[in-house]
């Protein structure tokens, strides 16, 4: 590689590892002990990437003694294939963390199956009489949950499933555990219900005005945020009930998520990144404590990725760009050029590692060295 190439080589070309699918990667998760990241693609397949890396950027830095510049080589050689586990299903699989290093995986026959980090494959010993069409598991107290699209179901460190009362409002196609491990949230027809899993009776109903496309659960369990897509946001003080909604939004929202370094809420959606303090909730009004965060531009945000331990967000633009902003800053440093949509953005529990996954295949890690993000 001549000088004048690697110049032009981007964040991305440098700090990242990515590998093409045969079909769009729909979703991903990192394992509890962050040691690999699992896709999940549209054709049923699952693969797995290692966070382990011989050419890690850090492996790679210079820093001139004459000057004190700090340089990247390129790598090398293309990262290593990924870890492909056999034929788990004929369409897109529910994936979660589970315990350890395994990820539980819901397969197209109904029945939840864990896969090892090293891609072996094992029944959970959970099966549904229908195909599983939602899944989330809380390794705090062993809980599974999830759903054939009707019902609500909890596995206690995968014993026999457990059916909860009967759900009204259309049927359960998102569901979310609180941190905890104690409640669970899951959408309906304009609202949520939510249920304590050492309960299977007594469900609450939160009204919204639309079905919430995704649930959130705030670190502390005190707020849920749910993607309402052209209703915007709805914000839920899960103890007393009380709602809010942010609304006005140019775009759909599709994602939210929180960051409890910068103890606010942040949604996708706008034509920048939108944020809010929760030092100050926005239930009653929608400039309450607003926090202007990254550029404005042409493009609206469709996915949002709070990092774990800096009051950072990683966003993804309709247009396939990726940014990390500073919550509350104009500052943003662009990881990736547009591109293809990305369908899944997540940062692995210690911050290090923003693996993403896009509308066309491709599956990806960023690795950032330490340095590249002052405290």
């Amino acid at each position: 590689m001549n000088q004048q190439n690697a110049r032009n080589l981007t964040m991305f070309d440098l700090f990242a590892r990515s590998w093409q699918r045969p079909a769009t990667v729909m979703d991903l998760r990192f394992n509890a002990d962050d040691t690999a990241v699992a896709f999940a693609g549209a054709d049923g397949s699952v693969a797995i990437a290692p966070l382990a890396d011989a050419e890690s950027p850090e492996k790679r830095i210079r820093v001139s003694a004459d000057f004190g510049q700090t340089t990247i080589r390129p790598r090398k050689a293309p990262p290593p294939p990924l870890i492909e586990t056999a034929a788990l299903g004929d369409r897109t699989l529910c994936l979660a963390a589970g315990p350890a290093d395994r990820f539980i995986v819901a397969s197209g026959g109904r029945e939840l199956r864990y896969v090892h980090a090293s891609g072996e494959i094992e029944s959970a010993g959970v099966q549904l009489d229908r195909q599983v069409m939602a899944l989330d598991h809380r390794r705090a107290n062993g809980i599974t949950a999830f759903s054939d699209g009707t019902d609500l179901y909890l596995s206690h460190d995968c014993g026999p499933p457990i059916r909860l009362e009967p759900a009204d409002g259309g049927g359960i196609d998102v569901i979310a555990l609180s941190p905890d491990g104690l409640q669970v949230a899951a959408s309906i027809a304009n609202g949520l219900l939510l249920w304590r899993t050492m309960e299977t009776v007594h469900s609450r109903r939160i009204d919204l005005p639309g079905r919430p496309a995704s649930i959130r659960w705030s670190a502390d369990g005190r707020w849920l945020a749910c993607a309402l897509g052209r209703d915007g946001v709805a914000l839920v003080d899960v103890a007393s009930e009380r709602t809010g909604l942010l609304h006005d939004f140019p775009a759909p929202v599709k994602s939210t998520c929180w960051s409890g370094p910068a103890n606010a809420l942040v949604a996708a959606g706008a034509f920048r990144i939108a944020a809010w303090s929760m030092e100050t909730p926005p239930l009653a009004d929608n400039k309450s404590g607003a926090l202007a965060t990254g550029l404005a531009g042409l493009v609206a945000v469709e996915k949002v990725a709070a990092h774990p331990l800096k009051d950072l967000v990683a966003a993804s633009y309709a247009n396939g760009q990726i940014v990390v902003a500073r919550i509350g800053s104009g500052d943003e440093l662009a990881v990736r050029h547009p591109g293809e949509p990305v369908t899944a953005l997540a940062w692995s529990g210690d911050g290090r590692h923003l693996a993403i996954a896009t509308a066309d295949g491709a599956a990806a890690i960023v690795t950032f060295p330490p340095q590249i993000f002052k405290s």
